[in-house]
């Protein structure tokens, strides 16, 4: 990234609030839940599954994270009624780890036992490396009452082929993502190769304990290895999907899809959508330069 880029990125939490929301709502569905249902539907008349993410994290007050549960209950209703083929994804610091690790797994379950209730899967994300233990833990509680739910696993962190050998043996679905959480390199790969090659391997692994596992990728370059481990797994194909970002490369899930590949649409949703879109920004330089055509050109 170059000097004016990295001046651009500087400038980011000074963008006024109009222009901010113009740019996110290409990858934000909206503040409201009917926004993000209006754009899910949208999605599966496209032939594109989906996840809704009701946006926000780093919750340590006992009522916001109840309120926090609520709201994904009325996502899952939403969508249970609509018949969508979406399911519920929550970060483990929007419902309390940070707080309690026993309040965050009682939270989770009671959401699982919801989503279980109307047939819908739920996603129990992953966070940066503090938070891992503390996510995983409560991820093996949840396994064996609730076969509805899944974890996410970085590439990124040197842990992770040790914690995929460690997870209880089981059904296991998890998404696989490079991280985008900038790690300290004591822990963690720092280069796109290395964390390219880790999480082929991961892959690997999971193929070998017959996980189902969704690519969390916008990378071409990757993609081209994931396919033919998919492909030779073994598996059917049902147990491998895409994951893509709202908004995001959407070429390339045309591409992925005739192909053969299933592809599913991660759409957040909420009021507070400045922070993520900030983090988007920072990650993505399609959306960077967005941003600076837009601050330019007024557009």
């Amino acid at each position: 990234m170059g000097l004016f880029e990295r001046a651009v990125l500087s400038t980011l939490p000074y963008v006024p609030t109009p222009l901010m929301r113009r740019l996110a709502s290409r990858y934000i569905a909206g503040e409201r839940l009917e926004d993000a249902l209006a754009r899910i539907a949208a999605l599966q008349a496209a032939g594109h599954a989906s996840i809704i993410d009701v946006l926000g994290e780093d919750v340590r007050d006992e009522a916001h994270c109840r309120e926090v549960v609520d709201a994904y209950k009325r996502c899952a209703e939403a969508v249970s009624e609509r018949r969508l083929d979406c399911y519920v994804s929550v970060k483990p610091t929007h419902v309390g780890l940070k707080l309690s690790e026993e309040l965050c797994y009682s939270l989770y379950s009671e959401l699982a036992e919801h989503c279980r209730a109307r047939g819908l899967f739920l996603r129990v994300e992953m966070e940066d490396a503090p938070t891992t233990d503390g996510t995983l833990r409560v991820f093996e509680r949840l396994r064996p009452s609730f076969a509805n739910v899944g974890i996410v696993l970085q590439s990124r962190l040197f842990r992770t082929p040790d914690d995929i050998r460690k997870l209880a043996p089981g059904p296991l679905h998890v998404r696989m993502v490079k991280g985008i959480y900038l790690e300290p390199a004591a822990i963690a790969h720092t280069e796109p190769q290395p964390i390219r090659d880790a999480y082929v391997e991961c892959t690997r692994l999971l193929i070998e304990r017959k996980a189902c596992v969704s690519f969390a990728t916008h990378d071409e370059q990757l993609a081209d290895r994931l396919i033919p481990l998919a492909e030779g797994s073994g598996q059917p194909r049902e147990a491998f999907e895409f994951q893509v970002l709202l908004g995001v490369r959407e070429p390339l899930w045309s591409t992925w899809k005739a192909r053969g590949q299933r592809v599913r649409v991660y759409v957040p949703f909420g009021p507070e959508w400045r922070p993520y879109s900030l983090r988007r920004m920072r990650k993505n330089p399609q959306i960077l330069k967005h941003v600076m055509k837009a601050a330019l050109t007024g557009g």
